[in-house]
């Protein structure tokens, strides 16, 4: 038997390749082929990629391409094919799938590529490529090959029956160890977004429920912590969703969470009443808004009514029990600076557990792609070819939205600031002006070019805000205080905090601890632990200064939001 080998570069570690597994397991290929699957990260250097390679003497090697690993990939394949020159070298995946022809021409080390879909194609590939020699590729769909000087383009495969898909893992999903998990019960998407590849497909296929449900089993029987189901708009048909969320409500094991991407105006009234009586942390959205401009939208096909999805974002927040997580792109059509900053605010005010303000990515094959010179969009050349200007936005702009970006991650996505960020925020004229204010003070200052700690993060923001003579310092660390405290337990805070009252309130805090009817009300779990053991493990905060009207804080670390802030109680020492 030859020696296949099925290559994935995955961009984290917690990541892994649900194409890899799916192409392994499809009419039992593992079990048919000598295949082996091997999973790198784009941060391993090249040596060792291409020495783990090397080790395992592929006689076909076969590649799963995406935007962000093709550069690895295109720096892999020539040194590769010097150390195996006997070695056929295939790319698969939507990298790769679109301009093929171009790609075979432009990187004389790649010998195939694997178009569409790959199920079908890889499987007629490796049973080709098993028994001859020098096998001829005619006849197989969904192929580009070279053919002495010539480059071969075979018609395009029909689409696959989903319910011919396998169950990606292997049992107990142990093959993925502390990854996250994929998992697609449909493909396609009724939406013709012009910066989305999935625009291309005309239509939504869906895998038949019997199917989804023995999959998702063996999923809550593992217990795994997470499944990112990643159908591109998994709302689109309503009998669908609400089936599979059914039967995840009715089988939930307590731990295993679900991760959606949706389309939030689609959800009705019986939909949102359903989803408040999940257990908190069953599910997460993620919802792409994109813009609020209604010319932008125009301009890209998105026809999504913001005051809709804004409706459900609320009614779903108010439940308390669902991470959201939306998404804007800066670089859009029509979408100039300011425009963007009202579409920021109009996001922000939603309050969503998670805001990603991402950059678009021109990619090949998308309708932006071919209007791209129209919209006067510069791009890079290299993946993810994000953009770097438009006719609205110039690179100016970009730079400053960069820095938006990266204060939006530090002080709200991240979840440690929530209090002391939405006092910041309401100190300026609108969200935007906030963020704008601090990213401008973040690169003035040098502070892009390193990272930071927890504590150095307070600090820095302490500056700026002693650089705003609108801010009140006083009660904007009173706030930062609590989301330290709320964050962790406190060790160490920075020393222009106000102290740590614990010596002067002592007495009390012990006192208080040693109350059953306390003990009952907020910590039951620890009903029969020395009180001395539970100060160390739960912590009372007094706020205020000593003599004034203060205000005791419990924080409970064993209870846990959705962001994972303790959960705390307001009492009396």
């Amino acid at each position: 038997m030859k020696t296949f080998v099925l290559a994935a570069v995955n961009a984290k570690f917690i990541h892994s390749s649900l194409a890899a597994r799916s192409l392994a397991r499809f009419a039992h290929n593992l079990e048919r082929h000598h295949l082996i699957t091997a999973e790198f990260t784009i941060n391993q250097t090249q040596d060792y990629i291409l020495d783990e390679l090397f080790r395992m003497q592929p006689e076909v090697l076969f590649f799963s391409a995406y935007i962000w690993n093709i550069e690895v990939i295109r720096q892999l394949c020539p040194d590769l094919k010097k150390i195996l020159p006997d070695c056929l070298i295939a790319l698969g995946g939507p990298e790769v799938s679109y301009e093929s022809r171009t790609f075979l021409r432009d990187n004389p080390a790649v010998d195939l590529i694997l178009r569409g879909e790959g199920e079908l194609t890889f499987t007629e590939l490796l049973d080709r490529l098993e028994g001859e020699a020098l096998p001829a590729f005619e006849g197989i769909k969904g192929i580009a090959y070279r053919n002495g000087d010539e480059i071969e383009v075979t018609p395009n495969r029909d689409p696959l029956d989903l319910a011919l898909l396998p169950f990606p893992y292997d049992e107990g999903c142990k093959d993925a160890g502390h990854q996250i998990l994929y998992y697609e019960s449909s493909r396609g998407c009724p939406y013709r977004c012009a910066y989305c590849l999935s625009s291309v497909e005309k239509a939504v296929r869906f895998a038949p429920l019997d199917k989804v449900f023995a999959d998702l089993q063996r999923f809550l029987d593992a217990r795994v912590p997470q499944v990112k189901f990643v159908d591109r708009t998994f709302n689109c048909d309503r009998n669908h969703t609400l089936a599979i969320w059914r039967y995840l409500a009715e089988h939930d094991n307590g731990i295993t969470n679900f991760h959606f991407e949706l389309t939030a105006d689609l959800l009705d009234d019986e939909m949102i009443a359903f989803l408040r009586s999940l257990r908190p942390g069953l599910f997460q959205f993620e919802i792409g808004v994109q813009s609020t401009n209604p010319q932008t939208l125009l301009s890209i096909n998105r026809n999504v009514s913001f005051d809709r999805l804004a409706r459900v974002v609320r009614a779903v927040k108010s439940g308390g029990n669902i991470h959201q997580h939306l998404d804007l792109i800066a670089g859009l059509p029509q979408e100039d600076y300011r425009s963007f900053g009202r579409s920021f605010d109009d996001v922000y005010a939603l309050q969503p557990e998670q805001l990603q303000l991402g950059f678009l990515k021109v990619l090949k094959g998308s309708p932006l792609h071919a209007r791209r010179e129209e919209f006067g969009i510069v791009y890079r050349d290299c993946a993810p070819y994000e953009v770097l200007a438009t006719r609205w936005l110039p690179h100016e702009d970009m730079m400053r939205l960069s820095a938006i970006e990266e204060m939006v991650e530090l002080f709200y996505n991240s979840g440690k600031f929530i209090s002391s960020i939405a006092y910041l925020t309401g100190c300026f004229p609108s969200p935007f002006a906030c963020y704008e204010s601090l990213a401008q003070f973040w690169v003035e200052s040098g502070c892009h070019r390193t990272s930071h700690s927890r504590l150095e993060l307070c600090e820095l923001l302490r500056r700026f805000v002693l650089s705003q003579p609108q801010i009140d310092e006083q009660a904007w660390m009173w706030r930062l205080k609590f989301d330290l405290c709320r964050h962790e337990r406190p060790k160490k805070l920075p020393d222009w905090l106000h102290p740590d009252q614990f010596l002067v309130y002592r007495e009390r805090i012990l006192a208080f601890f040693s109350q059953e009817s306390n003990l009952e009300r907020y910590l039951p779990q620890y009903r029969n632990c020395d009180c001395r053991y539970i100060a160390k493990v739960a912590h009372i905060e007094v706020f205020g200064n000593e003599g004034e009207n203060c205000q005791a804080v419990l924080f409970d670390y064993d209870r846990r939001d959705l962001l994972g802030n303790a959960a705390y109680y307001l009492i009396e020492l």
